[in-house]
């Protein structure tokens, strides 16, 4: 888990309650699958996060099936990526398992919010989401 220093810095996050509930589902399911502190710390996202209904999110929120663009604040470098449930991804750069660290560090987040977060090797990148060029409750798609 993190340590609590690291969650007193991190920003607020919002997950709409479908969102939620599917994401404790696929801890459920993945536990004995998935490195253990991969799943730690999207438990403890999802421990931290204001839960809200899916017609209640902010359309600048990175929610599932989003598609975001982000900066690694260390590098410069830019990204867009759909944030994706595992069984979506499809071999492809542009979609992101929420399972995977980067996906993990920007869901909640809103347009303009920083996190650190840890990335294999005992690293860890600092990313900002610079939009949501895409948002399913935005959209009315309250379904994905």
């Amino acid at each position: 888990m993190a340590r609590e220093t690291d969650m007193k810095e991190r920003p607020d996050i919002v997950l709409t309650a479908t969102d939620e509930r599917r994401l404790r589902q696929l801890l459920l399911d993945k536990a004995k699958e998935v490195d253990q502190g991969t799943l730690e710390r999207l438990e403890g996202e999802l421990e931290r996060a204001t839960i809200v209904e899916s017609s209640q999110i902010p359309d600048d929120v990175v929610t599932m099936n989003s598609v975001v663009s982000f900066e690694d604040l260390e590098t410069g470098h830019r990204s867009e990526v759909t944030l994706v449930y595992p069984s979506a991804i499809s071999g492809t750069s542009a979609r992101v398992s929420i399972l995977a660290p980067i996906g993990s560090a920007l869901l909640g987040l809103s347009v303009g919010k920083s996190i650190e977060w840890p990335v294999p090797g005992g690293r860890s990148r600092h990313l900002k989401v610079t939009a949501v060029r895409y948002q399913p409750e935005a959209e009315g798609r309250l379904d994905l």
